[in-house]
């Protein structure tokens, strides 16, 4: 059996970040956690303890096979550019989610159509963007288990979309197949339903469920 790939996420100090890299550490992955300051994230990955280390941007991004980008919308596009070169050749997983506030439950996509089609622009062809974990609550991560809910996941290129399945897979119920990047538009907006959802209900993390699949069975 291969050796699991190292990830980087970049945001990996905020709560989206660091609840994936516990999950993933708690199933055996090596973490960089990735950070606008170097010191930040090796002081965080020392909190999680084996499994993680932690590197500036940059650095966490050229050390790892799979890179993953959990940072807020608005800081989407320049961290984009200052990782450009070292994700070359590389899987992406963008997380982000174009919330504008103050209006962050209702839904408002940029000219480009998602988030991850931005991603795809900045990059080039030479990096393979794969969407996922939008619709995650944070504090499912964090509360110790797999999240019980599902993960929309999109990239044009089905090989990509099947690693980062697998990713899915390791952090909540199960990772779906949803097709092409172009897709990634509806997860992104129903981010805006869920917080709303949360908000109107008094819950701290609704997720979704995809019904009607065939039972995944244990490898």
């Amino acid at each position: 059996m291969s050796a699991k790939p190292i990830i980087a996420i970049l945001g990996g100090t905020g709560d989206l970040g660091s609840g994936l890299a516990k999950r993933w550490i708690a199933a055996g992955y090596s973490v960089i956690i990735g950070s606008r300051s170097a010191d930040k994230a090796q002081a965080f990955a020392k909190e999680l303890g084996r499994g993680a280390r932690g590197d500036d941007n940059v650095g966490a991004a050229r050390s790892a096979e799979i890179v993953v980008l959990a940072v807020p919308f608005g800081s989407h596009e320049a961290i984009l550019l200052e990782v450009k070169e070292a994700v070359q050749g590389k899987v992406l997983v963008d997380a982000a989610v174009p919330l504008v506030p103050p209006k962050v439950s209702v839904v408002q996509l940029p000219a480009e159509g998602s988030a991850a089609q931005i991603a795809q622009n900045l990059l080039g062809e030479g990096v393979r963007v794969v969407s996922a974990f939008h619709n995650v609550g944070a504090t499912k991560l964090h509360a110790g288990g797999k999240a019980d809910c599902d993960v929309l996941v999109f990239g044009n290129e089905k090989a990509s979309r099947d690693i980062v399945i697998g990713l899915a897979n390791e952090v909540a119920s199960c990772g779906i197949d949803g097709g092409v990047l172009a897709n990634s538009a509806a997860a992104e907006a129903l981010t805006s339903v869920l917080i709303g959802i949360n908000r109107r209900y008094k819950v701290p993390g609704a997720g979704i469920r995809i019904t009607g699949l065939p039972t995944p069975t244990a490898s």
